[in-house]
């Protein structure tokens, strides 16, 4: 059987594949599955991507009796972060060697397929390890994670506003070495209720936490069996997860996890986001790349976007 074009062959696969990779990109971590479910994860376009923000309330609110003056001064109570667009590549290549080896349609798509699900593991692990960075790897190349979007101490400067200038725009974190304590399973609970009460607002409560082994263990070990809580839907994607005053306490190690060692983010997801290009969210990139000196076509797979948040008061981390 004579070999299909293999320019359009290749495309067609990946395109294919491309639903399917975004999805499964989410569902490969909690945090990123989480901001898939509340939506508002897609940009048209810009030279940044622009998060609309809340930082103050509107100081107009009187009291007043009778005849009096009231307050209709202006209120600047809206700005904005902006968030530098970062992008990804994984390639999948295919030799003329290989093309004439694995002719017919179906010996070259299984060739294929074995290389995209490679390129889609790549890109899974890859960008789960990206949303927990601090955003300097490869010269600043990378995704804002959360050791950016919630430091440490509380400081930097995320989507162009500095901390130190802002304090409303500083997240929340509960240092157990301030706290004159030892991490443990007998001081977890004391640290996740000290940093909840400090990142709850009215209504607003974190709603998703995320540990690595250590202080997920902590915490696993402090509860009594009776005390143990899942979230069904959670749990049906694959994440195993536990219950801390509603909200969803996922562990995001295991073998070659993520999340920093001894680091437990405490977050509402409201008001944070993956942002990706809607032209650009895990979709083969035209045109076809063709070597000028080697017999071979290669193709990439590309993704455009940032992390960004809205309210950083509400999010939080508990270190050591």
């Amino acid at each position: 059987m004579a070999s299909p074009n293999l320019s359009e062959l290749v495309t067609t696969t990946l395109r294919n594949r491309s639903a399917k990779l975004a999805d499964n990109v989410s569902n490969n971590n909690a945090l990123l599955y989480r901001l898939k479910e509340k939506g508002n994860n897609k940009v048209d376009g810009g030279r940044t991507i622009v998060q609309e923000l809340e930082y103050a309330e509107n100081s107009t609110y009187t009291r007043y009796s009778g005849y009096e003056t009231l307050n209709i001064s202006p209120s600047d109570v809206m700005s904005a972060a902006e968030f530098d667009w970062k992008q990804v590549a994984v390639a999948v290549s295919i030799s003329g060697l290989e093309e004439l080896q694995n002719s017919g349609k179906e010996a070259i798509i299984k060739l294929l397929s074995s290389r995209i699900k490679n390129a889609e593991k790549t890109m899974y692990n890859n960008m789960s390890t990206d949303i927990y960075s601090d955003g300097t790897a490869d010269g600043g190349k990378q995704i804002g994670g959360l050791q950016s979007i919630v430091a440490d101490d509380g400081t930097g400067t995320v989507g162009g506003i500095a901390r130190a200038s802002y304090s409303f725009w500083a997240n929340q974190y509960y240092d157990f070495s301030d706290n004159s304590a030892t991490p443990g399973s007998d001081t977890i609970q004391t640290a996740m209720n000290t940093l909840y009460l400090n990142c709850a607002r009215g209504a607003d409560r974190p709603d998703l936490i995320v540990a690595d082994n250590i202080y997920f263990r902590y915490y696993w070990e402090s509860l009594q069996a009776n005390q143990r809580f899942t979230n069904e839907k959670m749990a049906a994607a694959g994440f195993d997860n536990l219950k801390f005053m509603g909200a969803d306490v996922v562990f995001d190690g295991g073998q070659d996890g993520a999340c920093p060692a001894s680091h437990m983010y405490m977050l509402n997801t409201d008001y944070l986001y993956l942002k990706s290009h809607k032209d650009r969210n895990m979709v083969p990139l035209n045109p076809d790349r063709f070597a000028v000196n080697q017999d071979a076509m290669v193709k990439l797979i590309g993704w455009a976007g940032n992390m960004t948040v809205s309210n950083s008061a509400l999010q939080g981390v508990i270190v050591a």
